[in-house]
């Protein structure tokens, strides 16, 4: 658990710095930032999408996942989460709600939260989940300097996604091969790919219902081992 708290401890001390830059920083200026991060998570969601070794794979998951994400109704509870802090903490910060979402699902849908926590929890090794608290901390600053004070609530998010991975992990390692590992991180990729599309505003995808979709690769893997075994 070690990394995961050493990113929650990022991410709060990121915000911070970035909701104290607030106020020194023009609108179009904070506009022209968000675009700018926005163009930059298409391209590392690009750019980890493409390891895929299994397209079919990967549109079957995203798929599976997308539907068990709208059964559970994953998205609206970020988004009431968000909307219940906001009215507790957020006072007249109406961006609070979207800054919070937005930020949980950038820190939590990538491959170095995936495996930097499975890596935290087998191994004991927290060196991806430091670099990713180094990444995440300067990327809190400028999400917090344009949306303000619920980024660092996207803190909670990490706590118990990362952490609960990392304590899971020992109970899945047997079937987590670098098969399994590669494919959940391109998923995870594409996911970051929809949320640069989100902070563009192109189109609202509902990327908190297609979170499921990273795991399905671990099914998928656990059922072709285990008909390998009966034949």
């Amino acid at each position: 658990m070690l990394g995961t708290i050493v990113n929650v401890a990022a991410v709060i001390g990121g915000s911070i710095i970035g909701i104290l830059l607030k106020k020194g920083i023009k609108e179009e200026y904070k506009n022209t930032v968000m675009d700018g991060i926005a163009l930059a998570v298409l391209v590392i969601g690009i750019m980890g999408s493409i390891k895929s070794e299994n397209l079919i794979l990967v549109i079957g998951s995203i798929g599976i996942g997308s539907v068990v994400g709208e059964i559970i109704g994953i998205e609206d509870k970020l988004d009431n989460l968000g909307n219940s802090l906001q009215m507790k903490f957020g006072g007249k910060d109406s961006n609070f709600s979207k800054g919070f979402v937005t930020a949980s699902l950038v820190f939590c849908v990538g491959a170095m939260a995936i495996v930097g926590a499975l890596e935290s929890g087998i191994q004991g090794n927290h060196e991806t989940l430091f670099a990713k608290s180094v990444i995440d901390g300067f990327t809190s600053i400028i999400f917090a300097s344009t949306l303000g004070i619920g980024v660092a609530f996207s803190s909670i998010v990490i706590l118990i996604y990362q952490g609960g991975i990392a304590l899971l992990a020992n109970f899945v390692k047997d079937f987590l091969t670098p098969e399994v590992i590669n494919e959940m991180s391109a998923i995870g990729s594409i996911l970051i790919m929809a949320i640069g599309i989100n902070i563009l505003g192109l189109k609202k995808i509902r990327v908190g219902n297609m979170l499921p979709a990273i795991f399905i690769p671990i099914l998928y893997y656990a059922l072709v081992n285990i008909s390998n075994i009966i034949r």
